[in-house]
């Protein structure tokens, strides 16, 4: 976010979620969002998913 210039709070704000959530989100404590949270997150920072999202395999059940 710092290359961005936008603070968390107001990156909240523009998501429609709390800080904390944010907070959850940025340190990888989230299983899942929504898909207009993150288009709404790509928007803000003017990036694409693949700037934020790391896929990784499951181990099968």
């Amino acid at each position: 976010m710092a290359k961005n210039k936008i603070r968390s709070k107001e990156l909240a704000a523009i998501l429609g979620i709390t800080e904390a959530n944010l907070s959850l989100l940025k340190n990888g404590k989230v299983k899942g969002m929504k898909i207009e949270t993150l288009d709404k997150l790509c928007a803000a920072l003017d990036c694409q998913p693949g700037d934020l999202l790391e896929y990784q395999a499951t181990e099968p059940a």
